[in-house]
């Protein structure tokens, strides 16, 4: 058995309705989750993988392909109803999803805070306080650019810096697929940077998403916008 299985997960955010896209890659050894969510999202990770026809429990890793709190905050409350599974990150991102050094997007956040129009402060406040609520959790694995997995059929990590300077993105060598993490999300059917005014470091993040684009996958998984198709133009 060898599936990529899309979740969806709705929730409310400021009065409007978004969907955030977890991957799970399953075989007969494994069954990984591939980003998780925010703080608190455990049971609407819960609730999807069961009406897709997985049982929670069956999980035996969660791979965070970068420190956001939007890709990692649930990682906490993961692990501890579910302490068997293992976690998986590159080695720069493993230093701060562990707590050992403090989030990159928290420093981000505290410098641009110093410079806000005070009618938009309190947003900034809100926003490093949420930050600060995201639970660290050890990592038990450590990958690299160019390692390989049987995961799912065959699975290659690839080094996407930029976003954030440890991420990682996956490709799926069966299936001719990556696993974008934030390297690119889908905006009017096309692959772009994420947030490019949250880019830790925007020239690394173009040629991250140059080279996921240039693979040529014929599927696309983004955790913002879901699975773009390739079209094969003759």
């Amino acid at each position: 058995m060898k599936e990529i299985v899309m979740l969806d997960i709705k929730f409310e955010y400021k009065n409007e309705i978004q969907t955030i896209h977890p991957i799970l890659l399953i075989d007969n050894n494994d069954i990984i989750l591939v980003d998780c969510g925010y703080p608190n999202f455990l049971s609407l990770l819960e609730v999807e993988m069961k009406a897709k026809g997985i049982n929670p429990s069956s999980l035996t890793k969660v791979l965070i392909t970068h420190h956001d709190n939007d890709h990692m905050g649930a990682l906490y409350e993961i692990k501890e109803k579910y302490p068997h599974i293992k976690i998986v990150s590159s080695e720069i991102e493993s230093e701060y999803i562990s707590g050992k050094r403090k989030s990159l997007r928290l420093l981000q956040a505290e410098e641009m805070l110093k410079f806000m129009p005070e009618a938009q402060k309190p947003f900034g406040i809100e926003f490093c306080e949420t930050l600060k609520k995201v639970k660290p959790v050890n990592v038990d694995i450590t990958v690299k650019d160019g390692d390989y997995f049987d995961w799912a059929g065959g699975c290659q990590v690839i080094s996407t810096p930029g976003h954030m300077p440890g991420h990682i993105s996956l490709f799926l060598t069966e299936t001719n697929s990556i696993i974008t993490g934030d390297a690119a999300v889908i905006e009017d059917g096309e692959l772009v940077i994420a947030n490019p005014q949250f880019t830790l470091d925007l020239s690394r993040a173009e040629n991250s998403l140059e080279k996921i684009k240039s693979m040529n996958a014929d599927n696309y998984y983004c955790y913002h916008g879901g699975n773009l198709v390739r079209t094969i133009t003759k």
